[in-house]
């Protein structure tokens, strides 16, 4: 059908129907309003039905929470002097094509234009709240404001932009800003607030990391760390996060180890646990030995590691082995 786009600006959707003499069903196609895609029909018998209703697909694919829409519509005739029908104001929770019909005692014949004018969309919430307005859409202007920032950090970083102070690592050096660091460790706070050797020479020494890992340190304190980043340094990173009291850091390395548990690393990563004090890293790691049964796996690794581990830690397995194997 030519005449199923419908036209949008702003909060307001309109549908120009050219003819609709031969039909008696017409839907339009998708428009949208808000953060969801709607549609428009309009059903010919003894009254002309207008619906308007969210776009099933979308809501099922995305899975978007329902809109509850305050809405009027207004059907117009053209080229005549008609007055034009015009709805009240409906508040509804709007699902399916079901859950709002606009029937009109008239059968319009010609050229007509279907008005609907949004006043206000809000987010369902199933728990009985009322709901949160997407307008203004505080989702949006949020993203770009961070997405701008970070820019803004990330050349900071990147191109030294008024750099205050100096990392020396194992292996080079690298530029920060102190105000950076301060803000996102309290560590590096007080290292900058009282008359510390940090202070005065504006100098940080963190000669247990190598330079690409202080890098990704700091890309992570920017915002700007990269994904692949990460995962490459995360035991570095778990260690500088430890030091330097960084939590949030200190979290998602935890779960980072948490989701690639093997035989291969898992006594490593039991270690690594037990050293931070990291409990759902520790106990992901026995449950993986005990549990599972994968002890079996690391038979030749596990003397060397019991050489090595701290008492405390032995007999804490030593009490997972009592507890997974006791009879039944």
């Amino acid at each position: 059908m030519a005449d199923s786009k419908v036209d949008t600006l702003s909060r307001l959707a309109q549908w120009r129907i050219d003819n609709f003499a031969a039909y008696t069903y017409k839907r339009s196609d998708p428009f949208k309003i808000g953060i969801w895609n709607w549609h428009l029909s309009i059903e010919k018998s003894r009254y002309l039905s207008i619906r308007l209703f969210p776009e099933p697909s979308r809501l099922s694919k995305e899975q978007l929470p329902p809109p509850l829409a305050r809405f009027m519509l207004r059907v117009t005739t053209t080229g005549t002097n008609r007055r034009p029908h015009i709805s009240p104001v409906y508040e509804r929770l709007l699902r399916t094509s079901d859950d709002f019909v606009w029937p009109i005692d008239s059968c319009l014949q010609g050229r007509f234009i279907i008005d609907v004018e949004f006043l206000d969309l809000k987010i369902y919430t199933p728990n009985g709240g009322e709901g949160k307005s997407v307008w203004p859409n505080d989702m949006i202007l949020q993203s770009l404001a961070t997405q701008s920032t970070l820019r803004c950090l990330s050349r900071m970083l990147d191109e030294s932009i008024h750099a205050d102070v100096t990392i020396n690592t194992a292996d080079g050096s690298v530029q920060a800003h102190r105000a950076i660091l301060s803000a996102t460790s309290p560590v590096f706070h007080s290292m900058f607030l009282h008359d510390l050797r940090e202070k005065e020479s504006s100098i940080i020494d963190i000669e247990d990391m190598s330079t690409e890992s202080c890098a990704a340190l700091l890309s992570y304190l920017y915002g700007t760390i990269k994904q692949e980043d990460f995962w490459k340094h995360r035991l570095a990173l778990l260690g500088a996060a430890n030091k330097y009291d960084i939590v949030d850091l200190k979290n998602a390395c935890e779960e980072s180890l948490l989701e690639d548990i093997n035989s291969g690393n898992v006594l490593e990563r039991l270690q690594e646990a037990w050293l931070y004090q990291l409990n759902k890293l520790k106990k992901g790691c026995l449950m993986y030995l005990f549990d599972f049964g994968k002890i079996y796996d690391v038979r030749e690794e596990i003397n060397n590691f019991f050489r090595q581990a701290d008492r405390d830690l032995m007999l804490e397995m030593f009490q997972e082995v009592l507890t997974a194997w006791k009879p039944a």
